[in-house]
């Protein structure tokens, strides 16, 4: 264990995920408690562990979960299964030893807060008679849909056939099949996965990196049938002083790039630490980008384009047409990259951090989700809140016009009207009164009380 033990406030032991996007918010959020007065333990994989330099207000707890890489793609199921195995014993022993510890120190109890996908934190956290809260990652407007799962399937809507995709969802509006999570996923594999999800039964409480005025709808929804107290409490990246949380280096030197474009004249694209495409995709998005006349700065990761270590697979001519016009990268200080004036737009596969950095942000998006959430959440962005245009597919055309009608014509710039708004309206659940503050406060009183 790293750090040196905290003895003030009552302790956290939060319970992080391998991957980018679930780690990005517990560490955000330790942050903000911890500025409450919190003590903080954080609980991690040695998978894709965080960098304790970073935070070294914070106590470091690896747990050996016999995995040198996430191969979730593989058999995403069995990978959770092993993961949340590996590590049970080793959360349940060092928490009974601070639990003898702390018999003699008069100390407050611990209270557990984990990562919905580490369910074994739930289990351990019964087994020792400690309150525990889940940290739900993704947009709670995604969990009616992933609810309506075991439904759509009993019901035959799903897996879904080709002919449907474009229909609306009874009971889901404004979703469509194609938004659904899994919608191609056979039966018997979503009931799995679905299972895996069932094991979280019986938080004290749930929180969601979000806001009241964002997903007012679906939070209403979500307390009735959890039936324990929700807390919306976002953006978070606007309520931490958090350091970088990226498992990938970022590339800095893009910001002096920024700094010689015009204002709002750059389409920053970058589709998370995830996504992957093929050559016939890198071409398609490269000639689309070159085409619109628009400046880019486009973050290619390595390891992404399939077959190739980063940028091999280029189309031939492509860096003479762009020359002094855009700029290719390994991994972007996202933060930084979409609070610049010189960005105009954003390209991305609509994860949920990506969406709530945007939004806080003011900044309009080019939708390409891929996976999970992101399809409802393209759904959202496009159709209801109005502040992005969904990309219906990869052909250059396609992906030419998009960004024309975004960075130059006038629905772009009505779009960045509603973004700015939307950016407003972030900001100020934040300040005091606002439902995100409010949210805080009445965590901060939950969790003392328990």
């Amino acid at each position: 264990m790293m750090g040196d033990e905290r003895k003030r406030g009552k302790p956290l032991v939060l319970v992080a995920s391998p991957f980018q996007g679930h780690m990005t918010p517990m560490l955000q959020l330790g942050s903000v408690l911890h500025s409450k007065g919190f003590s903080i333990t954080l609980a991690h994989t040695k998978l894709n562990s965080p960098d304790p330099s970073n935070h070294p207000e914070f106590v470091f707890l690896p747990l050996s979960d016999n995995f040198s890489a996430i191969d979730a793609s593989a058999n995403y199921t069995k990978f959770l299964e092993a993961l949340n195995n590996n590590c049970k014993m080793q959360l349940q022993d060092h928490l009974t030893r601070k639990i003898e510890e702390g018999k003699d120190e008069m100390n407050h109890s611990i209270t557990v807060i984990h990562d919905n996908i580490m369910y074994f934190a739930e289990e351990v956290a019964s087994n020792l008679n400690l309150p525990s809260i889940v940290l739900r990652s993704c947009s709670a407007s995604y969990m009616p849909a992933f609810l309506a799962l075991p439904r759509l399937h009993a019901e035959g809507q799903l897996p879904v056939q080709d002919s449907m995709l474009q229909e609306l969802v009874p009971e889901l509006h404004p979703l469509r099949y194609k938004d659904l999570p899994f919608n191609d996923t056979p039966t018997e594999v979503a009931t799995e996965m679905l299972a895996l999800a069932e094991r979280v039964r019986t938080p004290s409480a749930i929180i969601w990196n979000t806001m009241e005025f964002l997903e007012h709808s679906a939070l209403t929804q979500l307390r009735q049938h959890y039936q324990v107290p929700i807390f919306a409490i976002g953006p978070m990246i606007k309520m931490a002083s958090c350091p970088s949380t990226s498992f990938l280096e970022e590339d800095t030197g893009c910001i002096s790039w920024l700094d010689k474009q015009a204002p709002r004249s750059v389409i920053y694209v970058s589709l998370g630490s995830l996504a992957t495409m093929d050559e016939t995709e890198l071409a398609e998005t490269a000639w689309g980008l070159a085409k619109s006349k628009q400046p880019f700065l486009w973050v290619v990761r390595p390891g992404s384009v399939s077959g190739s270590e980063w940028i091999e697979f280029l189309p031939e001519g492509f860096t003479e047409e762009v020359r002094g016009r855009g700029l290719v990268l390994k991994w972007a200080p996202q933060k930084q990259v979409l609070a610049h004036s010189a960005v105009g737009g954003f390209w991305s596969h609509c994860g949920w951090n990506s969406t709530l950095e945007s939004i806080s942000e003011g900044v309009p998006m080019i939708c390409q989700p891929v996976m999970g959430d992101q399809c409802v959440n393209s759904r959202y962005l496009s159709y209801v809140w109005r502040v992005g245009l969904e990309l219906e597919n990869l052909e250059i055309k396609v992906v030419e016009s998009a960004i024309k009608r975004l960075l130059v014509d006038e629905e772009g710039q009505e779009m960045r009207q509603r973004a700015i708004s939307m950016k407003e309206k972030a900001k100020y659940s934040l300040f005091k009164g606002g439902s995100s503050y409010n949210s805080l406060k009445d965590l901060v009183e939950f969790t003392l009380a328990d």
